[in-house]
Formats: structure tokens, C-alpha cells, sequence
């Protein structure tokens, strides 16, 4: 007695019982209504009907008619209970299946295999991320809404059961069918991934089908195209392949695939397939786990399955296992009769066959089809393909993206102006995406050859090379490993640089490198879509934090599991306007006040960009170069900003000599340029000047006096058309100041008579005296000081003076027609005179750069002084400049900043923070920064081009009604 006590107990502990707590999946809350339902529909059919409800067809929406006519004579002949839909388009399928339906006397059940979507068999549909992604996702609730999301697409298009989740833990490697179709490698993360898939989907009303039972995971080959084995044993397949069934099927798992598998120690029968077994169907699947939903054969047209018998005998053969649905049948008119013959001799009972039928009959009722309406077609295409999937998709993408090594915290990149950055992409697939992302940080170049030793030499000068692996993402079967050329190219690569591997394909790539020392960083991005290569790059960054962890062991390098979490550094990162609490088509009206700008030739173009709470959510560019050029304004062109300069090179340098005690706001004139003793400016202070609010004269047109008196041309007397030691100021091309007359525009400013009254006046006068200041106690000029401070670090690559010898002119955008000094066409110079004539690096003007640039800086000021990993000002000093000293005086301005209007007019939509900061500039530029609703605004134009003439963008306030337009796009 006490032996047979220990053996149950023991039985017990290996096959646990579950069936007896398990509920039939397939019932409603309505049961009674339910119950009637199937019931008047079995009783009141034939025989041949309630066997044709036992098949389920394969139908493709892009059959030529031919075909289309057999199916609609297998509906009306053999009364199929449902169709597997697979190629084809979603609105051809749509109007197919709604065809279809009208000549079946009951609903069909749809299914499809939709493991990542409904792109899996579908064109112009969505794809989500393969199982293998998901399985590096450590927040299954992100799992959940994937199944959800895949639910609603699939019971949009009339689809009632999924054919997922796939729940075969993939522990070979090799395995050629499953591999990114599964979760993983750990059973636990295997089942948790799949029960939240599971029930997002089922919450979405699609019915789910774990996939492929027993367990498909551990072998290398297909059952397409053979019958693969699974040699483990009894014990091991209970406690490994099956342990997500068991979890799913107590959560309420609605069906259950059966795999044309060969599995020796569940059926004794030699190369008999788990999909014919009988014990392994009914004795183990619905006796031992319990389960009382639907049962699907694998496709029977499968080489596992269908090399086994003669057609039609193994439709007998599955059904007598306790399959409930052939799928797929070679033949469903022989299959029919080989069952209702069966039936008639006795080999089917009455009670098995209802069985099976009524579940069916239940499953339809439970996906409505009591109710059966056909697929609306209006909008279908828009609904399956919806901004809450794309921000899903940047979700799911955040949260996979793994570090899995990262020597010396490499990762991520900081000290920008210490890298100097190249880009190699090897594999067979684009890796534009990932590149143009990466431009986006720093200054990275891409370096091609055919030749290894080529490569080699152009890469040289680089100290940091990012090798993005780039294959194929059209499906998760394609080809992912490295080449043999590919494998030598990456170790002479890593042997003589500092390189980061971005593998944009399956972890088991890794696999075939043969050393990982000299490699520094290596990221798994597991897919090659452009969102997973854009959020990988920014990854690099530190845009965003490493979250992802391997769903599988990669060789004796790396456990499943691993995973280096990294914090983000604050870098400007780039999304969708919904992640941030604000409306995408709201921000869409946008577009229009822009177009109708450049319509009207306010400006010729325009680069325009949103950011919130650290997000670029908005960057477009509009219009051209010039109105009669062909060069449409792109994202690296770079334009004039005229007086943004203010903010983004002088005062971000008086503010470190704040910070430093080499002055304060309280500091006057004389004690940093004690020229000013005697003069008439002895008493301003900086904080007056910079708040224009000292009486200074708003301009000097210094360039008129250096014109000819009679010509109005430049004068000889100042100007050689040849550069010279005495003529070394190039104001415009091949046009030369006399090198001394630097020396006049301070000594004008210093001589100049102030204004009467004191009150609010707009003057360029303090930057030209901080200028001076600056460049003597630094004993170096402003363009080199901006650069060094702060625009290498910050990643501004764009940003620069004198942009004429560093960068092509075809990425510079012109700013006048000069008719009244230089005479020509003012391009890649500054088009302030007064700057140009300081050699173009004015304390007040002189700065070129692109929209993606000033939002960096203007993110930095947002961040109090914070980005990148780098601590540039202090909050303190941040605050300090971003006050308005002089409000009671009816004076809005803050120190160097520009602030929000104290009445009815001013610099902004009025619809803003009086926290809010920021500058425009003559050329068209304008840039805000809002600290209360993290809001950044670039608006770049070159609205002085062919001339200056009316400001219209000012007068038709285009670029404060879109600044209205942003803030009415906000959500919170």
C-alpha cells in the first residue's frame, strides 16, 4: 500500500493533473443562449455537415478566379466550418472573405497565422516584432498590448482565431523554422511571454492558438518539409515543452495546435507523427493537461504529415487522435468520406463526433458569429495600420534593445569632442536608418570599400567605429549570420579600433565570431526594421536607456538573460508627438501654415522643428534653397541665424565667467574693458545691457561708412578684391576688409551717444562689446571658444561660423542678394554687415546651424544647463539670465534671453509660460524653449532672400501662430 502511495504521489509530482480545475475555453457568460444556439444548428444537420465542419481551408486572396471557384464549390459541396487565410492583400481579403461567407448556411471561423501581425501573410498590413524581440522585453505588460494590438487588427479584418502564440522554447540554435518565431530559451520567460500575448489577444476578442504541441523548439529541422524528431524523454518534454501549455490552458487558452512531430518517447509507433497520436492528443493534451478547447492539426499538407499516408487517411488518422479541426487537408472530399465511412462502420461514434462539432459551434459563437455582419470596408486599410501600432512598435523596440557587452562603459558614447566617429555596415540589408541617426548625435562618417586594406587605411584616422550588422527583416527566416569575409573584415577592424557591433539579426549570430576581446561594445537590436535602427542609434547616444535582456545563450559567450542596463544621459531623443502628451494631426495644421508660407514667398524654405520633454516629435523642412532653385531644404542643410547667436555662442561663454566669479551681473563696462572708464557707458552694467535697458543705440551701419561716397560701392580705401596682410577680413566672397578696421567698430561703439530716455531698446551694441571681452580674457577668438565649450560636446555638428571653407555650399542656405554693399550673392558668409565685417564671428551674429542643432542647446538651457552626461551651467545661473529684471519698468527681457510679452504684442503666441525663453533673428530664424511644458521650437527660414524687403513672416506672425498651433496640440 505504501509502495502504490509513493508511486501516485510520484506520478503526480511529474504529471500533474489539471484537467479537473481547467473550464472549457470556448464558453460565453450567455451559456444558456449559447447552449441553444449550437444545439438547434447540430441537431438540425446531416451527417456531411457536421463533418465538413471539421475542415478548415486554405484560401488566398491573391487566387486567380480558377482557384476562387474550387473554394466556392468546397463551401457549397463539403459545408467547411472555417477558412486559413494566407497571401494576399487585406482589402482583397476582405471583400473575398465577405463573398465567401454568403455561401456557407453556417459562418465560417477565420483564421490566420498572425504571430507578429497580420503582415505575416499579408501585404500593406502591420508588423510587429518577432517573438525573439519580445522575449528580451522584461515588462509583459508591453507583451500584452502587442497581443492586443495584433487581436484588433486581426478581428478588424474578420478574423477569429490567431494561430499564436508560438510557445516552442527554442533551445537549438539551429533550429530553422522556429528560432525568431519564439520567445526564447527559458521556459519560464517563454510562458510569461505567451500568456500575456495570449490574453491581450483574447481580450481584443480573437481567440488564441499556443503553438506547436508538444513542443517544437529543440530540433534542426522542419516539418515542412520532413518529420523532425524529438528525442527526449517522457520526463523531460513534461517538465520543459509542455510547462507553457499547462499555464496557458488554466488561463483559458482557446486552442491548441497540434506539430507533425516524431517524438519516440511519447508515441511507441516509429515515425508516427505527434499529430496522428492518439496518446499524445487525447491521453496527454486533453486527458492529463486538461485542456477542453479547440484542437487544430497542423497544416496536413505539411511533408511531416503528408508523407505519411495515402490522402484522406490522414485526415481519419488526426481526427481519430482527438483533433477536433484538419487543417489545411490535401483533399477535404476524400477526407470527408474516409470519416463519414468510418462513421458508418462504427469507428466514430455519435458522441465523438459531437464533441468536436459543438465546440466548433461554440468557438463561432463566441466570436459572434450568431451575429455574423460582413467587414466593413471604409477606412480598413487605415485601421490596421494605426499611430498607437507605431507607438507600440518604438515601445517594444525601447525595451528589447540589449547591451550585452560594454568594456570601460563605453556605452554610451560621451565626451563627443574626443570621438572621432566612422560607420561600417556589412550584412546584405540597408542600414541607411541607423546612419542617418547616428548623424544626428555627432559627426559620423560612413566608410565604404571593396577592398580590406582600403578600409583599413580610411579608417585610420578614426578612433571609434560602429559596425551596424544589417540582413534582411522581411521575414524570421531570412539568413542571419556572418560571412566568412564579413567575420575576418570585423577582427582586423577591432584589432586597431575601439568598436561597437550593432547586430540588427537573431542573438545567434554572435555565435560565429571567433574572439571577443578586441571588441568593446556589442548591441543586440535583433531586427533590422528602420524604427529598431533609429532607437538603437539613439541607444548609442544616450537618448534612451538599455532596458533589453538575451531571450537566448549565444555560444560560451553570453547566458540567456544577460543584459546591461544603462541610464540614459539626457541626449535629445526622437519619437512620436503621442509619447509625449501631444496630438499628431494637430500638430499636422502645422504643415499647412508652413506651406502657405513658402506659397507666398514669405521665405523661400523653412526647417522647423518640436521637440517635448526631451523628444524631437516634430522635424520637417518646407520649400527650397532659393524660389528659382531645384535644391529642396533638407535636414543638414544649415542656415544664417542671425541674432540666435546671442543666446547659442556669447552668452552661453558669459555665463561660465559668471559661474567663475570673473563677473557678475552687477559688473560694469570698465572692469572688463577698462577703455570704458571715461567714456559715457562707465555705469552700465552687464545685467542692464543684456536687457536692453542702458540707453545703447540699437545698430551702427558701420559698412556704410566704408562705401564709396560717389558709387556707393566698397571703397579702395578699405577693400581689395586679393586677400593681403593688410586686407585679411573676407566680408563676403573675394572681397577683403583692411585688417585694422576691426579695430573701429568697438572704438565706434565706445564713442557712440546714448539714447535719451531710458526704457526698453533693442541693441546689437553688448555683444559686440562682449565680443572683446571675451576673446581678450580667453586670448582666443569666439568661433573657436563656442566650439571648444560647447558645440563639440554637445554633439552640434552643424553649428558653426563660417561655414564657406567647411562645408559644401550646396548644404548652405543663401540669405540675400547683396545690392548695397558686397554686390553679390551672400552665401555660406554671414549676412549681417556688421559681423561680416569682423571676419564673420560677431558676438550678435555669425552663427550657422540646423534646426536639429539649436534644439540641442536650447534642451540644454531646458535642462538647466544639463546634457548629454555633461554638466555645462549650473541651474542656478540658468535661472539667473532666464529672469525678467525689469518687469515693473515694462521691460519683458531676461539677461540675454528674450522672454514673453508683459501686454498684447510681442515675441510669442502669448500662449506661453512666462518661464519660457528664448530669440528670434533677422533672417526669418526664431527658437523657444518652455520650461513648465518642456516644449522646444526651432523655426529656421532665410526670409532676407533674394533681399530683406518686408518682413512678411513678422507681419502674417507665421511663426508664433505655429508656436500656437504646438501648444494647442498638448494632451496632457
Amino acid at each position: 500500500m505504501r509502495r502504490i502511495y509513493i508511486i501516485l504521489i510520484t506520478f503526480l509530482f511529474v504529471f500533474p493533473v489539471v484537467g479537473q480545475t481547467t473550464k472549457n475555453p470556448l464558453l460565453t457568460s450567455d451559456y444558456e443562449a449559447q447552449k441553444k444556439w449550437v444545439d438547434s444548428l447540430y441537431n438540425a444537420m446531416t451527417l456531411a455537415e457536421k463533418v465538413g465542419q471539421l475542415y478548415m481551408v486554405q484560401v488566398m486572396s491573391n487566387q486567380d478566379q480558377a482557384t476562387k471557384n474550387k473554394i466556392v464549390k468546397i463551401i457549397k459541396d463539403h459545408h467547411i466550418g472555417g477558412i486559413i487565410y494566407s497571401n494576399g492583400g487585406p482589402l482583397r481579403q476582405a471583400r473575398l472573405n465577405n463573398e465567401l461567407q454568403s455561401f456557407s448556411k453556417i459562418p465560417m471561423l477565420i483564421g490566420m497565422d498572425a504571430e507578429w501581425g497580420l503582415s505575416m501573410r499579408l501585404d500593406s498590413t502591420y508588423a510587429f516584432p518577432w517573438n525573439m524581440t519580445l522575449g528580451a522585453i522584461k515588462d509583459n505588460k508591453l507583451v500584452e498590448q502587442t497581443g492586443r494590438q495584433i487581436g484588433e487588427h486581426s478581428k478588424r479584418l474578420g478574423v477569429h482565431f490567431n494561430f499564436a502564440p508560438v510557445v516552442d522554447i527554442n533551445t537549438n540554435p539551429k533550429n530553422p523554422i522556429i528560432g525568431n518565431r519564439s520567445f526564447g530559451e527559458d521556459r519560464d520567460n517563454v510562458t510569461e511571454k505567451s500568456l500575456a500575448f495570449m490574453k491581450g489577444m483574447q481580450d481584443a476578442g480573437v481567440l488564441a492558438s499556443a503553438k506547436h504541441f508538444p513542443g517544437h523548439g529543440d530540433t534542426d529541422q522542419d516539418s515542412h518539409h520532413t518529420l523532425p524528431t524529438i528525442s527526449f524523454s517522457e520526463k523531460r518534454i513534461d517538465s520543459i515543452e509542455l510547462y507553457p501549455y499547462k499555464k496557458l490552458i488554466k488561463e483559458g487558452l482557446s486552442s491548441v495546435m497540434v506539430a507533425h512531430l516524431n517524438v519516440p518517447s511519447l508515441e511507441t509507433r516509429e515515425g508516427y507523427p505527434s499529430s496522428l497520436s492518439k496518446h499524445i492528443v487525447t491521453d496527454i493534451l486533453k486527458a492529463k493537461l486538461g485542456f477542453k478547447g479547440l484542437i487544430f492539426t497542423d497544416a496536413l499538407t505539411m511533408k511531416g504529415a503528408a508523407d505519411f499516408s495515402e490522402t484522406g487517411d490522414i485526415d481519419l488518422a488526426a481526427f481519430k487522435a482527438g483533433n477536433d479541426v484538419m487543417l489545411m487537408s490535401v483533399d477535404v472530399g476524400i477526407g470527408v468520406s474516409k470519416i463519414i465511412e468510418a462513421y458508418n462502420a462504427g469507428e466514430i461514434s455519435e458522441s465523438r463526433l459531437e464533441h468536436s462539432v459543438k465546440k466548433i459551434l461554440q468557438a463561432k459563437y463566441k466570436v459572434g458569429l450568431h451575429h455574423y455582419e460582413p467587414i466593413g470596408l471604409y477606412n480598413l486599410s487605415k485601421d490596421l495600420n494605426r499611430l498607437k501600432d507605431d507607438i507600440l512598435y518604438e515601445e517594444l523596440l525601447e525595451n528589447a534593445i540589449t547591451i550585452v557587452k560594454n568594456d570601460k562603459d563605453l556605452l554610451p558614447l560621451r565626451r563627443l569632442e574626443t570621438k572621432s566617429i566612422a560607420y561600417v555596415k556589412l550584412g546584405d540589408d540597408s542600414g541607411s536608418a541607423f546612419y542617418n541617426e547616428l548623424k544626428k548625435y555627432a559627426k559620423v562618417h560612413a566608410i565604404e570599400s571593396d577592398n580590406l586594406y582600403s578600409l583599413i587605411a580610411k579608417l585610420k584616422p578614426y578612433n571609434t567605429v560602429i559596425i551596424g550588422f544589417h540582413r534582411s527583416n522581411d521575414n524570421p527566416w531570412e539568413s542571419y549570420k556572418f560571412s566568412n569575409k564579413e567575420l575576418v573584415w570585423l577582427h582586423e577592424i577591432a584589432q586597431k579600433h575601439t568598436v561597437i557591433i550593432d547586430a540588427f539579426v537573431k542573438p545567434y549570430a554572435l555565435s560565429r565570431l571567433k574572439t571577443l576581446e578586441n571588441i568593446e561594445s556589442i548591441i543586440m537590436s535583433y531586427q533590422n526594421s528602420e524604427i529598431a535602427q533609429r532607437k538603437s542609434a539613439q541607444l548609442i547616444f544616450g537618448a534612451i536607456p538599455s532596458k533589453g535582456r538575451l531571450p537566448v545563450s549565444i555560444g560560451n559567450y553570453f547566458k540567456v538573460g544577460d543584459g546591461i542596463q544603462n541610464n540614459e544621459l539626457k541626449r535629445l531623443g526622437y519619437s512620436i508627438p503621442e509619447r509625449v502628451g501631444m496630438n499628431s494631426e494637430k500638430l499636422k495644421r502645422i504643415d499647412s501654415v508652413a506651406q502657405f508660407a513658402v506659397d507666398s514667398m514669405m521665405t523661400p524654405g523653412i526647417q522647423l522643428l518640436v521637440a517635448r520633454k526631451g523628444k524631437v516629435i516634430y522635424n520637417k523642412n518646407f520649400g527650397k534653397h532659393t524660389y528659382k532653385g531645384k535644391e529642396k531644404v533638407a535636414f543638414d542643410d544649415i542656415y544664417d541665424v542671425a541674432s540666435l547667436t546671442k543666446i547659442l555662442s556669447t552668452l552661453p561663454l558669459l555665463m561660465e565667467l559668471e559661474e567663475q566669479g570673473i563677473v557678475s551681473l552687477n559688473t560694469k563696462l570698465p572692469t572688463i574693458l577698462p577703455e570704458y572708464k571715461d567714456s559715457n557707458k562707465a555705469h552700465v552694467t552687464l545685467k542692464s545691457m543684456l536687457s536692453h535697458y542702458a540707453r545703447l543705440r540699437p545698430w551702427e551701419p558701420f559698412y556704410y561708412h566704408t562705401l564709396d561716397t560717389i558709387t556707393k560701392r566698397p571703397s579702395r580705401k578699405y577693400y581689395r578684391y586679393k586677400r593681403s596682410d593688410k586686407f585679411n577680413v573676407e566680408v563676403s566672397k573675394n572681397l577683403f576688409l583692411r585688417t585694422d578696421y576691426q579695430d573701429s567698430l568697438p572704438e565706434i561703439i565706445k564713442n557712440s551717444e546714448l539714447l535719451e530716455l531710458q526704457r526698453y531698446r533693442y541693441s546689437d551694441f553688448p555683444y559686440y562689446i562682449l565680443k572683446k571681452f571675451i576673446e581678450q580674457h580667453y586670448d582666443r577668438t569666439l568661433d573657436e571658444l563656442a566650439q571648444s565649450h560647447f558645440y563639440e560636446s554637445l554633439g552640434a555638428n552643424y553649428t558653426l561660423y563660417n561655414p564657406y571653407y567647411k562645408i559644401s555650399s550646396k548644404k548652405i542656405i543663401p540669405t540675400e542678394i547683396d545690392d548695397y554693399y558686397r554686390y553679390q550673392k551672400v552665401h555660406g558668409y554671414v549676412h549681417d554687415m556688421g559681423a561680416a565685417m569682423q571676419n564673420g564671428v560677431g558676438g550678435h551674429a555669425g552663427v550657422f546651424s540646423n534646426a536639429n542643432d539649436v534644439a540641442k542647446i536650447m534642451q540644454m538651457y531646458l535642462q538647466k544647463g544639463y546634457y548629454g552626461g555633461k554638466r555645462y551651467l549650473k541651474p542656478e545661473t540658468i535661472d539667473k539670465f532666464n529672469t525678467c529684471y525689469y518687469c515693473d519698468d515694462n521691460n519683458r527681457r531676461g539677461i540675454g534671453f528674450d522672454k514673453p510679452q508683459l501686454g498684447d504684442e510681442g515675441p510669442t503666441c502669448g500662449c506661453i509660460s512666462m518661464t519660457s525663453f528664448g530669440h528670434s533673428g533677422f533672417t526669418g530664424t526664431y527658437t523657444w524653449a518652455d520650461p513648465e511644458e518642456e516644449i522646444v521650437y526651432v523655426f529656421l527660414a532665410n526670409r532676407t532672400y533674394p533681399n530683406a524687403g518686408k518682413n512678411l513672416l513678422l507681419r502674417e506672425n507665421i511663426r508664433t501662430e505655429i508656436q500656437r498651433l504646438i501648444y494647442e496640440a498638448i494632451e496632457d
